[in-house]
């Protein structure tokens, strides 16, 4: 059976850079099913879906819905809720957790301040302060693994995630959860990991498990990675470039600190390379001060692919990184 899993596997379409950005996730158990848009079509009241959905959106957040593996029997209006709320920016990766009983404590999630939670510096205001109306605590649980399944959305989810999800809580050493969507059907199985917020494409459940072991060390596992969350496509890519060149595992030894458009004269003197797209300059830096400067090229040239199951087939976008130079400190460069 062809799907959009198959037809992406099939042309080796790359995964880095191709994770969605959120520097928040807030995260709510809701069982029972999911429609394609789960916050508005679960059990969940649709008025404080579109309203989380909003608010978390206009502040560099996210907001999915999780159930355990297994069946999905619908709950009654008195069923507890576990939520979490986490931050990905290195330095600041956190996970706070609390329980809330019945459909109508959750409207307490609108008490959250969203702002001051994505800039926390900025509003003044403590991670306590911001996340107001339940009684969160510090997560320090094992490492929260979200694979998505939503099949209502696309049927490669269920197929691949499904499985995935159940053979990770059977095995035990990890904190796993069904997610409504991380974006990347394509990708599936697509798994993200909290705290740090990496997210993962195409793993089995060993090669996941060996990106858990990661997690706990405070490392990140390349293989599968699609980028960090905390970052936009570009600065996901660039990251996992510096990465590579380097071999720097340790999660939160990077950071992405500028993106911004190629100068023109360096677009001009890479004309002659092909078509391509728009290029970008990205800087990542390192907490022992050292910093590289990532060239990277974004194009659309490659087979047309559907992005889901069902859709057109559309040029996959990729980052192709032309260059990545570490800084000297003064005058001059050295290669990465």
């Amino acid at each position: 059976m062809s799907t959009c899993a198959t037809a992406s596997e099939a042309q080796a379409e790359p995964l880095a850079g191709t994770a969605a950005s959120a520097r928040t996730w807030l995260l709510i158990e809701q069982p029972g099913p999911w429609g394609a848009k789960a916050l508005t079509q679960s059990r969940l009241d649709p008025g404080l879906g579109r309203a989380l959905d909003a608010a978390a959106g206009a502040h560099g957040g996210r907001v999915a819905l999780i159930r355990r593996p297994g069946r999905h029997a619908d709950c009654s209006p008195t069923a507890r809720h576990r939520v979490f709320m986490a931050r990905t920016v290195p330095g600041d990766s956190w996970v706070r957790t609390a329980v809330l009983s019945g459909s109508d404590s959750l409207e307490a999630l609108r008490d959250i301040d969203f702002a001051a939670v994505d800039a926390p510096a900025a509003s003044g205001k403590d991670t306590a302060a911001a996340l107001r109306g339940a009684p969160w605590e510090p997560y320090a649980g094992d490492p929260l693994a979200l694979v998505c399944t939503n099949g209502k959305r696309d049927r490669c989810c269920a197929l691949r995630g499904r499985p995935l999800a159940a053979e990770l809580a059977a095995s035990g050493g990890a904190n796993v959860w069904e997610i409504t969507h991380i974006g990347g059907h394509r990708f599936a199985p697509t798994l993200l990991v909290l705290p740090h917020g990496y997210a993962y494409g195409r793993l089995g459940a060993a090669a996941v498990k060996g990106v858990l072991d990661a997690v706990r060390d405070g490392r990140v596992a390349l293989d599968g990675c699609r980028g960090r969350s905390a970052w936009d496509r570009p600065g996901q890519a660039a990251e996992l470039a510096v990465r590579e060149r380097t071999g720097e595992a340790r999660a939160d030894a990077l950071s992405v600190t500028a993106v911004e458009a190629a100068a023109p004269a360096d677009t001009a003197a890479r004309a002659a390379d092909g078509p391509g797209g728009a290029r970008c300059r990205v800087t990542v830096a390192h907490t022992d001060g050292r910093r590289w400067r990532v060239r990277l090229a974004e194009t659309a040239d490659g087979p047309p692919l559907p992005a889901s199951c069902g859709a057109a087939p559309v040029g996959s976008v990729r980052f192709d990184v032309e260059e990545c130079v570490q800084e000297a400190a003064g005058a001059g460069a050295a290669r990465g």
